[in-house]
């Protein structure tokens, strides 16, 4: 099962483009699509999943049940497709039962039995059989994430999109969503779009880094890592020398600690005897690549 994205393009009416040449290939299992805000991600998964179209390029969906020409071919990636976008609303006076029963049907599964079953399931891989008669309204955020996991995965697909999914929940409830994710991913392709790097770097296999609608970087986390292996330079500095430091030095990263500032300082040696060389982090590669200062291994 592949997902090949090639020469995408897309410019909106007020002269944004917000993408910009993007090719990608993916195989089953989780796919990261890491960026900040404003990076495309939104608008790539929004062109994936049919709900607008591109300027230029193609994307091809492959599996057993053959080739899909996505633009020329929409219906027949829809029904394939599981979608969670990032603002996901839900009927809050409706119970999860009969709101999920009531999309199963939208979703072609009219035979009672198969429809009562398909969603009893879904409510128990999402744990919320338990609470399956209460209204939505009273849902936590992450139970409303997992609701909104359990209508993608009506009618089984093959593919799913999930945008932003773990944005705003408490960390119980994105262990919760993220192990869930990590479960359904064995036979299927799952895209993750997201600007939370820990989200990638514990689930995903093959990520890319997308920023301005371009493609940064493809490939495995630890890939990903090697761009930055023995470069990586860490230091508390006080407030007055964090200014002179991001003057002569490239500053990746920094952020708070007992008050002082902890900066990640990108070089090829040991910038000052105050620094010591530390692990990369996938999110010193993000920070990296958004900065623009990519430097492939050799």
């Amino acid at each position: 099962m592949q997902l090949t994205i090639t020469n995408l393009t897309k410019t909106y009416g007020n002269g944004v483009r917000a993408l910009n040449d993007v090719s990608l290939t993916m195989n089953a299992g989780l796919f990261g699509l890491l960026g900040p805000n404003g990076a495309g991600k939104s608008s790539l998964m929004r062109t994936i999943a049919t709900l607008q179209e591109a300027d230029a390029g193609s994307i091809t969906f492959s599996g057993p049940f053959g080739d899909i020409d996505v633009f020329a071919q929409p219906d027949a990636l829809r029904q394939r497709l599981g979608y969670l976008p990032q603002e996901f609303g839900v009927y809050p006076r409706i119970a999860a039962e009969t709101l999920l029963d009531h999309l199963a049907v939208l979703k072609g599964i009219t035979n009672g039995k198969e429809r009562k079953e398909t969603v009893s399931a879904l409510l128990h891989k999402t744990n919320l059989y338990n609470v399956r008669s209460k209204n939505l309204g009273g849902y936590s955020g992450g139970m409303k994430q997992r609701f909104g996991i359990a209508q993608a995965l009506l009618a089984n697909p093959s593919l799913i999109i999930v945008d932003e999914p773990t944005a705003g929940l408490d960390p119980g409830e994105r262990n919760r969503f993220l192990n869930l994710l990590g479960e359904l991913g064995e036979d299927r392709i799952i895209i993750l779009s997201t600007h939370i790097v820990e989200d990638v770097q514990e689930l995903c296999r093959d990520m890319a880094i997308v920023n301005k609608g371009t493609v940064l970087f493809q490939g495995h986390p630890d890939a990903a890592l090697a761009t930055v292996a023995g470069r990586v330079w860490r230091k508390r500095v006080t407030k007055a020398e964090l200014a002179d430091l991001k003057q002569n030095a490239t500053v990746i990263s920094e952020r708070m600690s007992a008050g002082d500032p902890v900066v990640h300082v990108l070089a090829d040696s040991q910038p000052d005897d105050g620094f010591r060389a530390i692990e990369p982090t996938l999110e010193d590669v993000y920070f990296m690549n958004i900065l623009g200062l990519q430097k492939q291994p050799s």
